[in-house]
């Protein structure tokens, strides 16, 4: 028997659910999300705050004192993971406090996360996200899937109204919806599309927006003809996409809606009755740096139901 047959084999350690957390209130909706996404992945969650050192001027100020630093990386995450295992239980809850610029440390803790969820500020303009530089900077940079969720957000906006018209927990779960461009379905998009709806044991709604052709744009409005054959060929791509997915996922109900106009708007439309909206970034390796994608910039921005944003190549 060699040395290396005699050797313990080395545990393969599970992903996690990762959470970026600061105390405030968006990240803190981001928390319980990502604890109720664990227990439905059956995966531990962690907590992980980043401290970004301050200059040494400001670090002596009063408010950026001793007391102040205990109290962000102590207090703060030993009382939302209390809280967190009160009432999610049978959660595996850790926490994990590092130093240096957020945007890249959470891009890098990301690596070894199933997902990695943070939080974004409320509602902007138009009923959606307010999403910072952090959060815009990891999506763009992370190659594992991202969750925004918005401050505010609670369990049973994911959930149809009960008969009364009473929002609840104790309803199905909205359906998932997947934004899919046809042109370049990607595998691993459409998988975690597929998953999510499984765990939430809802269907799966697939959009796909469409435009014609430069050299067609001008006579669309007139040539009736024209719009429908578009349509018609727009729609039998997205069933061949989906038909071996549906065969897969026997279990899940698919509804498919192909429609003329620009993706993220539609999209959008479709957040206010989902649980969870998924889109596809391409990852692009170039000197400019990384790109999310108009259409999942549009998504993050006015999306009134989480984002799942999933990398792929």
């Amino acid at each position: 028997m060699t040395q290396a047959e005699t050797m313990p084999q080395a545990e393969t350690m599970p992903r996690t659910v990762t959470v970026g957390l600061d105390g405030t209130r968006e990240s803190r909706a981001a928390a319980e999300w990502a604890a109720r996404e664990a227990q439905l992945l059956g995966l531990p969650l962690k907590l992980v705050q980043v401290w970004e050192p301050a200059p040494a001027p400001m670090a002596q100020a009063p408010l950026l004192g001793a007391e102040t630093r205990q109290h962000w990386t102590e207090r703060i995450p030993r009382e939302t993971s209390e809280g967190l295992r009160l009432r999610h239980r049978g959660l595996d809850v850790t926490t994990e406090q590092l130093s240096g610029r957020p945007a890249e440390v959470l891009t890098d803790v990301a690596r070894d996360a199933e997902l990695l969820v943070l939080g974004s500020r409320g509602l902007g303009g138009i009923g959606g996200f307010v999403v910072g530089s952090v959060g815009l900077a990891v999506v763009a940079h992370a190659e594992r899937p991202v969750v925004l969720v918005r401050a505010g957000e609670q369990a049973a906006d994911e959930h149809e109204t009960d008969p009364a018209g009473i929002p609840s927990a104790a309803t199905p779960f909205r359906p998932v919806v997947l934004g899919l461009d046809i042109e370049n379905p990607d595998e691993e998009l459409i998988a975690f599309a597929f998953a999510a709806a499984v765990r939430r044991a809802t269907s799966l709604r697939v959009v796909h927006g469409w435009n014609p052709p430069p050299y067609y744009a001008y006579g669309l409005s007139v040539d009736l003809e024209l719009h429908g054959e578009l349509s018609r060929r727009e729609t039998a791509v997205l069933t061949e996409v989906l038909a071996p997915w549906r065969e897969k996922f026997p279990d899940v109900e698919v509804g498919e809606e192909s429609s003329y106009g620009s993706p993220g708007h539609h999209l959008v439309d479709a957040s206010r009755e989902a649980s969870l909206v998924v889109v596809g970034r391409r990852i692009r390796r170039s000197p400019f740096g990384a790109h999310i994608g108009s259409v999942a910039h549009t998504v993050l921005h006015h999306s009134t139901a989480p984002v799942a944003v999933v990398p792929h190549p």
